[in-house]
């Protein structure tokens, strides 16, 4: 597996650790599992599509399952819904629909890594097109 987005997870969980029980660790929780999945989801060595859908299916039954601050509530929807399509930029999308409503929910450090997220996966697809030959 990869680590692109590993130090976004490990702020989250760094950030998780420090936080009271509530919705606001829920939040971060929540945001970890999705940027959990959206690692899976990239190259070099991605999941198959079994194994994403399966997570993809866990991350929805997790999700509901959270107290989660309105704006995340609102927002995880449309996420998750842009990971189930197969666009390559899935998950660059999925992820930077999340920083607004991060930010207003859990603040602007939260919405900070996930923007942090976002442009890592960005990165790690340019690398993999321009490795890849044409």
């Amino acid at each position: 597996m990869h680590d692109h987005l590993s130090t976004a997870q490990d702020r989250l969980l760094a950030d998780m650790a420090e936080a009271a029980r509530g919705p606001k660790r829920n939040g971060l929780f929540a945001l970890w599992l999705l940027i959990r999945q959206c690692e899976g989801a990239l190259p070099p060595a991605p999941l198959s599509d079994t194994a994403q859908a399966r997570r993809l299916d866990g991350l929805e039954r997790r999700l509901a399952s959270l107290s989660l601050p309105a704006p995340l509530r609102r927002a995880f929807p449309g996420s998750v819904r842009e990971l189930k399509t197969t666009h390559p930029n899935r998950v660059v999308v999925a992820l930077r629909q999340m920083a607004a409503p991060t930010r207003e929910a859990l603040g602007a450090t939260a919405g900070d890594i996930v923007l942090f997220a976002s442009r890592a996966s960005q990165r790690a697809m340019r690398a993999h097109r321009d490795r890849s030959p044409a």
